[in-house]
């Protein structure tokens, strides 16, 4: 029988998983409806639109291992394979289709007169499919990055059902090689995140000096400007947080060496997809009008509500 610190870390992971689902689902469904009346998408729309499954799916993946972990542990040392599969390719695109949204806004919205910059701008689509399809080539090498701290992880916890000890020398060599690995293939997006708000920052500060020395011009570019800014910084600090977790909880867990601390990571790990999808339906029009719609249709017919929901 689950204890009550597992039930409580359970019901908690199920609270990130619904908010997470509220948040994604939204975007997607919103997307779909557009999709068939207006049978074609922007290409933010379609970069959204991938993350958002790409969110669905890692949600989905962290509440299997949560069960899997409280309700059946005896399983969790030998069915874990095949979820690390899945949360290693639902956690790849979810942070690349973020990292290709960043490059995106940046791209719409920045103003340079850069003859690269120019000719890159016109093609922004196909900078976005490159940036996906490149970030394929990583996966393997995420791949094993994850396999090896599975490896690491599942090896730990049967030490620890057996309640004995395993060398903290075999446990900080290998966790020091998933540092390495893990630190580098997360190292692209993190730049390209980076770049895209310092030279967004750039561009604004440039727009803003040109509103002082010409008045009279019309400021149609400076709300884009930040509207893209908060975009990108959202995404690039949540990533921080996101990577950061992990790293520092991997290392807790070896030392550790409980699965109560692995219940700590699968809780964390919904943090980063269910308040990015909220930010990210603030920071888009569309989204934000079908929100604010939904909410006072929601508000203004309670009984309709009620009766759909019986």
């Amino acid at each position: 029988m689950p204890s009550g610190i597992e039930n409580a870390f359970l019901v908690a992971t199920i609270g990130g998983f619904l908010i997470g689902m509220l948040g994604s689902g939204f975007i997607v469904l919103v997307n779909c409806i557009d999709l068939v009346k207006r049978q074609k998408l922007s290409s933010a729309d379609y970069i959204l639109t991938g993350l958002a499954i790409s969110r669905i799916s890692q949600l989905w993946v962290i509440l299997c291992d949560s069960f899997l972990l409280v309700l059946w542990p005896h399983l969790y040392a030998t069915d874990k394979k095949v979820v690390s599969i899945f949360w290693t390719l639902s956690n790849h695109l979810a942070i690349w289709f973020a990292t290709c949204l960043s490059v995106f806004y940046f791209f719409k919205v920045a103003s340079f007169s850069h003859r690269c910059f120019t000719w890159l701008q016109w093609r922004i689509r196909s900078v976005v499919l490159v940036l996906l399809l490149g970030s394929l080539s990583l996966l393997f090498l995420n791949s094993e990055s994850i396999y090896m701290f599975n490896h690491i992880s599942t090896n730990s916890y049967k030490i620890y059902a057996r309640n004995s000890t395993w060398s903290s020398d075999v446990s900080e060599t290998h966790y020091l090689h998933h540092l390495i690995a893990f630190n580098f293939i997360n190292l692209i997006p993190f730049l390209l995140s980076l770049t895209s708000l310092l030279l967004l920052f750039l561009s604004l500060m440039r727009h803003i000096r040109n509103l002082q020395l010409n008045p009279s011009s019309k400021d149609l570019s400076t709300e884009a400007h930040k509207r893209a800014m908060k975009m990108v910084m959202s995404f690039f600090f949540l990533f921080i947080i996101h990577v950061s977790s992990i790293l520092l909880t991997d290392w807790v867990f070896l030392k550790l060496q409980g699965h109560l601390v692995r219940l700590v990571v699968l809780l964390t790990s919904t943090v980063f997809p269910s308040s990015h999808s909220f930010i990210l339906i603030l920071g888009n029009s569309k989204l934000r009008q079908n929100a604010v719609g939904l909410l006072w249709y929601l508000n203004c017919h309670p009984k309709r509500v009620k009766s759909l929901a019986s």
